[in-house]
């Protein structure tokens, strides 16, 4: 069985490994086990931004004051009183992680986007029990920079915890909501899927990180605050990297000779299986 592909134009085959091609496109002949060109780099750069953004930004809130003004439309006028407009900082970057396992989805599949999930979920691991030996190693005397480091790098381990659960948890949601959605529309309407599976994958990622890290030690409304904030800057990060989501995507499977449908695809997140 066999679609149209949208970004592509070109027959792809539904729930399939492209059959055998050139091998300068970094897919053995005769047969051999599937490779592409660009997969591992998105991998590290996926691991890379997440490893980023949960270490260096996840606990601090910015905040930008709005002066008061007023607003006219016609004969009617009201004043918008000030307000600080706060966020988690980790909302500037952290979303790109979700651009990149739509891509992965998108081009690759479920299962292979599974796969990178489980590498950045390794990695957060590994940066975190690392953050912990280093901070609590016996600084030199003469070094005066361990409270500072201890601050910056010293993630109460609920926040860990919560991290590790909601990113596992959304991003899982969203890659299972695209593949879904994608074989629903028959590969059309691309946007709809990217938007869709991150208002999904993100409601849960929120859902759960905010409470468990910061419940009890911010106020409730600040909590929610913050929460509903985010998750609106996240979604709205991904409509804004729509145009640049379908240039990436049409050019990774035009390379990669791959427009992945997961028919038949198991979806359990405990697997590593291709």
């Amino acid at each position: 069985m066999s679609i149209q592909g949208e970004e592509t134009g070109q027959d792809e085959t539904i729930g399939r490994e492209a059959h055998p091609v050139d091998n300068r496109r970094g897919i053995p002949s005769k047969g051999g086990p599937r490779t592409y060109r660009y997969y591992d780099f998105i991998m590290a750069a996926f691991v890379t931004i997440l490893i980023c953004s949960n270490l260096i930004s996840a606990q601090k809130r910015v905040a930008f004051h709005v002066a008061e003004y007023a607003v006219s439309l016609g004969p009617v006028s009201f004043h918008v009183p000030a307000y600080d407009f706060i966020f988690g900082a980790g909302v500037l970057f952290f979303p790109i992680s979700y651009l990149f396992g739509d891509i992965l989805t998108e081009v690759y599949g479920y299962a292979r986007s599974r796969k990178v999930v489980w590498a950045g979920f390794a990695a957060i691991i590994f940066a975190s029990g690392m953050s912990w030996v280093v901070i609590h190693l016996p600084p030199d005397p003469k070094w005066k920079n361990q409270a500072a480091f201890e601050a910056v790098f010293g993630n109460a381990p609920r926040i860990v915890l919560a991290s590790m659960v909601a990113f596992f948890a959304g991003e899982f949601v969203n890659s299972f909501v695209l593949a879904k959605i994608k074989i629903k529309t028959a590969g059309r309407w691309l946007w709809i899927r990217t938007i869709g599976s991150t208002m999904v994958g993100e409601a849960a990622d929120s859902l759960i990180f905010y409470p468990v890290a910061f419940l009890g030690i911010w106020e409730t409304d600040r909590l929610v605050q913050v929460l509903i904030t985010n998750y609106c800057l996240k979604v709205g990060w991904e409509v804004l990297a729509t145009p640049l989501t379908y240039k990436v995507v049409g050019f990774l499977k035009r390379v990669e000779d791959e427009d992945y449908y997961d028919v038949g695809t198991d979806f359990t997140p405990f697997s590593l299986k291709t």
